[in-house]
């Protein structure tokens, strides 16, 4: 069993028109730059894409804001970038915002089999707004519903060819709660090793859960907004 494939768009090339796909990262962290970069270039449109973010101007899923491949965007936070400002302004983007804890538990129940939760998050709120509420122990709650995929995109540091995967800190972030949340999962890493060479307690995303495997090349791995501290000279 090799999971395995040549390039970025092989891997990538069962994506259609109008499918849902999931792009992992937080801001430009675990960022599939590759698989982002082959899905601009194959030129879908209509897609909705559910991400923590919407990149920046002019990287990540900045791209394919720019080329108009997106339909609708399910985030929760997209205050970088101005392309996906003026498409939402305008009424050419339409977008979805959930509380960054409500995106990451109703991405997680898709891939557990749960259909829907209470959470109290957003009770009060324009974000629960014609949504069932309950309550609990004298609590308010709001139903959220799974949030399933067709497609994930996701980005790992190290994958054997059944694809199990480990994460490198930070860059772990969204990718493992989407790996189950998606019917095919593209797992983007930056090194393949050896069957065996992957401690198994290390393993984060068992290769059960994905599809296609890609070693990734040139990574720019970009800083969103970089803040330098001053020297001695510049303190009060």
């Amino acid at each position: 069993m090799n999971k395995v494939v040549a390039n970025a768009d092989a891997a990538i090339a069962g994506i259609f028109p109008g499918a849902t796909v999931m792009i992992g990262g937080f801001g430009l962290c675990g960022n599939p730059e590759n698989l982002l970069r082959a899905l601009c270039r194959r030129g879908v449109k209509d897609l909705t894409v559910i991400s923590n973010n919407a990149g920046i101007d002019g990287q990540g899923i900045g791209w394919l804001l720019d080329a108009g491949q997106i339909r609708k965007m399910i985030a929760s936070y997209v205050g970088e970038n101005k392309t996906f400002e003026r498409l939402a302004r305008t009424g050419e983007l339409e977008t979805e915002l959930i509380p960054q804890g409500t995106l990451a538990e109703r991405i997680r129940a898709a891939g557990a089999g749960i259909p829907a939760f209470y959470t109290p998050t957003g009770v009060g709120t324009l974000a629960a707004q014609g949504r069932e509420i309950r309550e609990f122990n004298g609590r308010a709650y709001v139903l959220e519903t799974a949030l399933p995929a067709d497609f994930a995109l996701i980005k790992a540091w190290r994958g054997d060819r059944w694809g199990n995967l480990t994460y490198r800190k930070t860059a772990r972030n969204f990718n493992p709660v989407m790996a189950p949340a998606a019917r095919v999962t593209i797992a983007e890493v930056e090194e393949i090793v050896e069957l065996g060479a992957l401690d198994p307690g290390a393993i984060i995303t068992p290769g059960i859960y994905v599809r296609h495997l890609l070693r990734g090349e040139a990574y720019q791995k970009p800083i969103e907004r970089r803040t330098l501290r001053g020297g001695p000279e510049s303190q009060p």
